[in-house]
């Protein structure tokens, strides 16, 4: 929360495998709130502090989080019209926008265009997954359990599809030095994008944004950005 009334509020959604205290989802949540903008992050379903077993959770219920998240705003401060989400926490913002009627701005950071890429993360065990219904991987330092109710479900998802037809502004930032998510998925997303969109490249920026400034820069940018189109 900012030390002042805020203007208004926002939902930041962290990377796969991630949480809400990464540094780049902490950076640049604190950063928004010394200029107004009250920031709820939290852990998806499985992950962090949140309850739940991560190996029943899907790309869905990913979205499902995020419209809950927006509830409990709704219901106990005031509802969020911006999205923010990092890596495949911004491709489950755009999916879940339309589910949530006050959103009037998103915000993507080095997102894929299809959700399905994630999959890339634990390719070599796609097979074992399949045949025995779920495997048990390392993945971002931690054990994490992917079921193949996970793979069915992020492949099903027409994510372009869902932001041809979002009528809110958006904002792509994305870093041609990304060896995670390619800085091709920035284009795709914003080519299906309806104005008002931008983009900011974040040149010499990591998936992960792990330099500080890298971080602030997004917040920089993000802050006088939204403004222009909530109040």
């Amino acid at each position: 929360m900012p030390d002042t009334s805020p203007e208004m509020y926002a939902i930041f959604a962290h990377h796969f495998a991630g949480s809400k205290d990464v540094l780049a989802t902490t950076r640049i949540s604190r950063a928004l709130t010394k200029v107004g903008i009250a920031v709820l992050r939290f852990d998806f379903t499985g992950l962090g502090k949140s309850e739940g077993n991560f190996q029943d959770t899907t790309f869905s219920s990913n979205i499902c989080d995020l419209t809950y998240a927006a509830k409990f705003l709704r219901d106990h401060y005031e509802a969020p019209e911006l999205l923010i989400g990092h890596s495949l926490g911004g491709s489950a913002a755009y999916a879940a926008a339309s589910l949530i009627p006050e959103i009037k701005a998103i915000s993507s950071i080095g997102s894929p265009s299809n959700p399905a890429h994630v999959i890339h993360a634990f390719e070599d065990h796609i097979h074992t997954i399949e045949q025995n219904g779920s495997a048990s991987l390392h993945i971002a330092g931690q054990a994490l359990q992917i079921s193949k109710g996970f793979l069915d479900d992020i492949r099903s998802f027409d994510l372009l599809g869902i932001i041809k037809n979002l009528e809110t502004a958006i904002m792509v930032f994305h870093s041609p030095f990304d060896k995670v998510v390619s800085i091709e998925h920035a284009k795709i997303i914003y080519s299906a994008a309806r104005h008002p969109k931008s983009f900011v490249s974040l040149d010499q920026a990591d998936h992960l944004l792990t330099k500080k400034e890298d971080a602030e820069f997004v917040a920089s940018i993000l802050a006088v950005w939204s403004k222009r189109y909530i109040r």
